[in-house]
């Protein structure tokens, strides 16, 4: 039996994507391009969207930008209760983006240091509080790795409608989310769409937008 066979809408996902793959490939080179300097807010808005409105993450972040937050001794656990950007969890994650603040000269001479994709997100998982590997994945992404999976609901619900997982797991062990990811890989190839234009494609279907 093909390995096409064990999937679903293969067709209509190759569709799909072929309509938007220019503005999703826009996006990923947009991810290659942010400075070093951009990297400690790629990670802060990646501590603060878990439970929390990517959009309000956003303007959290550009908030801490304004306020010099990595060069300055300021408290963001008010910048995060704002009514006008509320992020869950506000105080924990206020500690998390201290904490970040403080370790930040290390994750940036890991980054310098370089290492494949993998080798990275290992590494901020084990040692950057409250990235988990969904957290890592989404940061590096967003600075510029390639070939690692995001897997949010958003992703699980999609690679479920196609048939790659039977159903959403409950929880991700370390384990458990790279034996998903590396089903999502072999999809991916069977499919002939790189994986990381799939991430984009599945959050873009869900949200009806490609953010970061």
């Amino acid at each position: 039996m093909s390995p096409a066979a064990w999937y679903r809408e293969l067709r209509e996902l190759r569709r799909e994507h072929a309509s938007r793959k220019q503005e999703i490939r826009r996006r990923l080179r947009e991810f290659a391009s942010v400075p070093a300097g951009d990297y400690f807010y790629e990670l802060a808005y990646c501590l603060l969207t878990p439970q929390s409105s990517a959009v309000r993450a956003g303007k959290a972040v550009e908030k801490l930008r304004e306020a010099d937050f990595l060069r300055s001794a300021i408290e963001p656990v008010d910048i995060l209760f704002s009514r006008e950007h509320y992020i869950r969890f506000h105080r924990t994650k206020a500690r998390r983006l201290t904490e970040a603040r403080a370790q930040f000269q290390e994750i940036s001479t890991v980054l310098a240091r370089g290492g494949s994709a993998m080798e990275l997100r290992a590494w901020c998982a084990r040692h950057v509080r409250g990235l988990g590997w969904k957290e890592a994945s989404h940061f590096l992404r967003n600075i510029g790795h390639r070939d690692l999976a995001i897997l949010d609901r958003h992703i699980l619900r999609n690679l479920q409608r196609h048939g790659v997982i039977r159903a959403i797991p409950a929880s991700l062990t370390p384990r458990r989310y790279l034996n998903i990811e590396r089903r999502f890989r072999r999809f991916a190839d069977t499919a002939g769409i790189p994986m990381d234009e799939l991430d984009l494609l599945f959050w873009c279907r869900e949200t009806g937008v490609i953010l970061k």
